[in-house]
C-alpha cells in the first residue's frame, strides 16, 4: 500500500524538477501545474516499496502526463489568435548561474522546442537539460533503447539548426534590453536600431485578450516603426522595469501597478535576432512570484 506520509515527501523533495520538466515540455506554466497535479494523483497510489529510483519514477510519470497534454495543446494552438509565445515566469536570479538551464528555459529555446514533435521534446529535454540515461527515457516515453537514440539524435541536429548561434550572455540581454528601455525614455530609436538584426523578428501574443501584432513582424525598419508607434505609449502610460525572466534579463510594463506585458529578447552574435512582447493575462500568472526552477 502507499504511504501518504512518505509519498508526499518524496514528491515535494521533487516538486520543482517536476514542475521544470513540464514547463520545458510545455512552454506553459499554468499547465505545467496541472502535470504536477496529475502526477501527484497517480504517485499518490503506488507501492513505494516497489519504487527503485524515486526521482525516476515521478520524472516518467510527469513525462507520460505532459506528452498526452501537448499533443492536445498542439490541436489548441492551432486555433490561437496570433502569434504563440510561452508564458513568462519570472526566476530567481540563482537560475541564470546554472548556464544550461538558463538556456533551455530562455524564451528563444522555448520556441526551438515548439518545433519538435512531441517525443522528440521529451527526449531532448530529458536528455540533454537533465541527463537522463537512455533506459530512463526509454521507460518515460515508452519506446525502446535504441529508438529513443534515434530520437536524441534527430532532435539534437534540429535544435541545433535552430538555436541561437554565438552564445548570448546575460549580460548580452542586459545591454540589449537596456538599449530599448533607453529608447523608450528619451525617443532615442538610434540607440535601439543599433542592436536590432537586418531580418530581427517581433512577435507579440494577446491571445485574442489584448491587442497585439497577429503576425510576426519582420525587419529593422518595421520593427523599429512599430516600436516608436508605442514607446511613447509605455512612457505615459505605464513603467517599464527590469527583471529576471526565464532564467534571463528582460523588461516587464506595468500598468496601474499590475503586470501588463513581459518583453524578452532573442540575441545571435550580438545582435537582437528576436523581440517577443507576451501580453495574454492568462500566461502572466507566474510573475507576480519567483518561480524556483530546478535540475
Amino acid at each position: 500500500m502507499a504511504d501518504p506520509d512518505r509519498a508526499t515527501e518524496a514528491f515535494l523533495a521533487h516538486r520543482n524538477l517536476l514542475f521544470t520538466v513540464a514547463y520545458e515540455m510545455l512552454g506553459s506554466a499554468a499547465d505545467a501545474e496541472d502535470v504536477l497535479q496529475e502526477t501527484w494523483l497517480r504517485w499518490a497510489g503506488v507501492d513505494l516499496a516497489e519504487v527503485r529510483d524515486q526521482r525516476a519514477y515521478l520524472v516518467r510519470i510527469t513525462t507520460r502526463q505532459a506528452l498526452t497534454r501537448l499533443r492536445t495543446l498542439g490541436r489548441r494552438r492551432e486555433s490561437y489568435v496570433g502569434p504563440w509565445l510561452p508564458a513568462p515566469l519570472l526566476t530567481a536570479p540563482d537560475v541564470a548561474d546554472d548556464v544550461e538551464l538558463a538556456d533551455s528555459v530562455s524564451m528563444a529555446m522555448l520556441l526551438v522546442l515548439e518545433t519538435l514533435a512531441p517525443t522528440e521534446r521529451a527526449v531532448f529535454v530529458l536528455r540533454e537539460v537533465f541527463d537522463f540515461g537512455y533506459d530512463e527515457i526509454a521507460a518515460a516515453v515508452d519506446k525502446n533503447r535504441a529508438t529513443v537514440r534515434q530520437i536524441a539524435h534527430r532532435a539534437r541536429a534540429h535544435v541545433a539548426a535552430r538555436r541561437p548561434h554565438g552564445a548570448a550572455s546575460p549580460t548580452d540581454a542586459k545591454a540589449a534590453l537596456d538599449a530599448f528601455h533607453r529608447a523608450a525614455d528619451t525617443g532615442d530609436l538610434q540607440g535601439l536600431l543599433d542592436i536590432l538584426a537586418p531580418d530581427v523578428v517581433f512577435l507579440g501574443d494577446g491571445g485574442g485578450r489584448k491587442q497585439a501584432v497577429l503576425k510576426p513582424v519582420v525587419g529593422a525598419d518595421k520593427v523599429a516603426r512599430l516600436l516608436s508607434a508605442g514607446l511613447g505609449r509605455i512612457a505615459e502610460l505605464g513603467t517599464l522595469q527590469p527583471a529576471h525572466v526565464n532564467g534571463y534579463p528582460a523588461l516587464v510594463l506595468a500598468l496601474d501597478g499590475e503586470v501588463d506585458t513581459v518583453i524578452a529578447v532573442r540575441i545571435d552574435n550580438g545582435l537582437i535576432t528576436g523581440l517577443y512582447a507576451v501580453r495574454n493575462p492568462e500566461k502572466l500568472s507566474h510573475m507576480s512570484h519567483e518561480t524556483a526552477l530546478r535540475r
